[in-house]
């Protein structure tokens, strides 16, 4: 403020003097008289003006020595700097206007002129931290990718800077689709810099798509210690993270291990349905089915699954289909009004032949909620009750256009995955798979599986070979369906 009032204020003098200047000419006659010492000179208009051109030359000279006279008096007092800053005052100007320049044309996103300007600044300027900082920005806006790419390597050199050139060449990396190098640079830069945001997200990401889970489990816990990830979602997280190290331990044969790892998992998030179904397994091994029928329960009592429902079968694999009805009633009372309770108590219901009872599990769900499974198991009842081909193949009919009901869908790009897991098939997002009903139900015929529970008991029939998928979109759903039975000649099976 006090800098702008002096620089109007001698801006006013000098117009002022020069007024004064002119006044005098035009009442001197064009000429200007000096007196000095009894003697008296007398200057024309012309040696005037050169005469006042020499005078504030030769004043800006006497500044010039007066400033290099203090600079000297500094290096005498032990400033071993000020003479060559002296002398380096100028070009410092210089280079931090283009330095200023180049920084308002890449906010402005002109990279061309942000090149140039750069280009200047690193002329003048002895501060490659900040000239190749705004190179490789430049370089990036302009789209010169080798450029930008040499100045962040510039940028490693210098401890100060390294954590940036690391940074840029990660994100040049990600752009480029080389994952394998930019996760070695996204480690480099965690390593520098753990409680950056940017990093830790950009490692995570790539921990998971390579199946590193024991270090993306070291990077979540990073993002709950700096605060960038709550409580609940950590534990959540972490938990995923847990199963799919128990999964891996498992295909390596590891069973121990995997068992630990899997009952860790379903502590941390008891309502993680395929945690609840490895850790049933790993108790199971274990001889501890007590266990398993205790974490199978609490899993159904948060959200009611099929694979839940397998999981369960598998304790007792050799049972009838009467006794596997009678072992169930302990899962059903867990959540008994819920709509995949009923739909599995009426295929169990099927299996034993008990289509009447049946009929009463299913209730009215094929009217008030007409999935695919619900109309196919329908299907199957009034088969087993005796019907007309011609009723039985209504419910067919109906059931393939129908809504497939629930699937694991992901919660970003709603895509629709064939089975669970830590991220999605499609865009690669991690824990965004939900077990939901999607919004629009496919068009065209869509094939289903038999649920092995209910085919696997000793007294059932051989179960039909599931159909190839013919893609992730269009992928069966796990219920008790029986399209191959339908199709044979066979006549109706009688009721009991």
């Amino acid at each position: 403020m006090i800098w702008s009032f002096a620089k109007i204020a001698i801006f006013v003098a000098l117009v002022a003097g020069l007024t004064l200047t002119a006044g005098y000419f035009a009442d001197q006659g064009g000429g200007i008289r000096i007196a000095v010492a009894h003697q008296e000179f007398t200057l024309g208009p012309v040696q005037s003006v050169v005469g006042i051109l020499l005078a504030l030359l030769a004043l800006w000279l006497t500044l010039k020595i007066i400033g290099f006279a203090l600079a000297i008096l500094r290096f005498i007092n032990g400033d071993e700097t000020a003479i060559s800053r002296y002398f380096d005052r100028n070009r410092e100007r210089k280079g931090y206007e283009a330095l200023t320049e180049g920084m308002m044309a890449l906010a402005a996103g002109d990279g061309t002129a942000a090149l140039s300007h750069a280009a200047r600044a690193g002329k003048y300027l002895d501060r490659p931290a900040l000239t190749n900082l705004l190179t490789a920005q430049a370089a990036e806006t302009a789209g010169d990718g080798r450029k930008a790419t040499e100045a962040y390597k510039r940028l490693l050199a210098d401890d100060r800077t390294r954590f940036a050139g690391v940074r840029g060449l990660l994100k040049q990396k990600l752009a480029e689709g080389d994952r394998a190098t930019a996760l070695k640079l996204a480690e480099k830069a965690f390593l520098m810099r753990p409680s950056s945001p940017e990093v830790q997200d950009a490692l995570f990401d790539l921990q998971a798509e390579s199946g590193d889970w024991a270090g993306a489990r070291k990077v979540l816990g990073a993002k709950l210690k700096h605060g960038h990830l709550p409580k609940d979602v950590h534990r959540r997280r972490d938990a995923i993270l847990a199963l799919q190290e128990a999964r891996a331990v498992f295909e390596d044969d590891l069973p121990v291990e995997a068992r630990e790892a899997a009952i860790a998992a379903n502590k941390q998030s008891p309502d993680l349905i395929p945690a609840a179904v490895l850790a049933a397994h790993g108790y199971q091994a274990q001889g501890k089915a007590k266990y398993a029928v205790r974490i199978l329960k609490k899993a159904w009592e948060v959200q009611p699954h099929p694979d839940l429902a397998a999981a369960f079968a598998a304790l007792e694999p050799t049972e009838t289909p009467r006794e596997r009805l009678k072992r169930f009633d302990q899962l059903f009372s867990a959540s008994p009004e819920h709509e995949e309770t009923r739909l599995l108590k009426a295929e169990l219901n099927i299996a034993a032949e008990e289509f009447p009872a049946a009929r009463r599990a299913l209730g009215d769900l094929p009217e008030r909620h007409p999935t695919t499974r619900a109309l196919t198991i329908m299907a199957a009842i009034e088969r087993g009750e005796g019907e007309e081909d011609a009723v039985v193949r209504g419910w067919l009919t109906r059931a393939l256009s129908a809504s497939r009901g629930p699937q694991w869908i992901c919660d970003k790009c709603q895509h629709v995955n064939a089975v669970w897991s830590p991220t999605c098939d499609n865009c690669g997002s991690f824990d965004t798979l939900s077990w939901r009903e999607q919004s629009q139900t496919p068009s065209g015929p869509t094939a289903t599986d038999l649920l092995p529970l209910v085919v696997g008991g000793a007294a059932a029939a051989e179960p039909a070979a599931p159909a190839d998928p013919p893609d992730a979109a269009a992928e069966p759903q796990t219920g008790a369906v029986y399209e191959a039975e339908f199709i044979e000649e066979n006549g109706p099976r009688s009721s009991r």
